[in-house]
């Protein structure tokens, strides 16, 4: 797995095959990676993408166990949700390098 940062107007779907790069196996992620480019991108380099679906798209059947874990994906969220509140940690969303290093 790898990290990238990128600007706050950078959509996640133009990294997302960056960052998955070398991975195999199944990938859960929101809605916001819903896109049929990345899915077929992802599943010729041996990765499947699991989302849940929008309202107006149509359902498709999953296997119980890959939907099982797509539940626990709000689960994970939730933990961290929790680890942020008790260490303090924040996204403090600071526009320029210098403002980082100085506050």
């Amino acid at each position: 797995m790898s990290v990238k940062i990128t600007k706050g107007n950078k959509s996640d779907l133009s990294v997302a095959s960056l960052i998955s790069k070398g991975l195999s196996g199944k990938l859960f992620g929101d809605k916001a990676y819903i896109s049929k480019a990345l899915f077929h991108q992802l599943l010729t380099n041996g990765l499947r993408l699991f989302t849940n679906l929008r309202k107006d798209m149509k359902t498709y059947l999953l296997d119980i166990d890959d939907k099982r874990l797509l539940n626990k994906r709000s689960l994970i969220e939730s933990v961290f949700n929790v680890l942020k509140k008790h260490m303090h940690l924040e996204h403090t969303r600071y526009r320029s390098p210098l403002n980082f290093l100085f506050i």
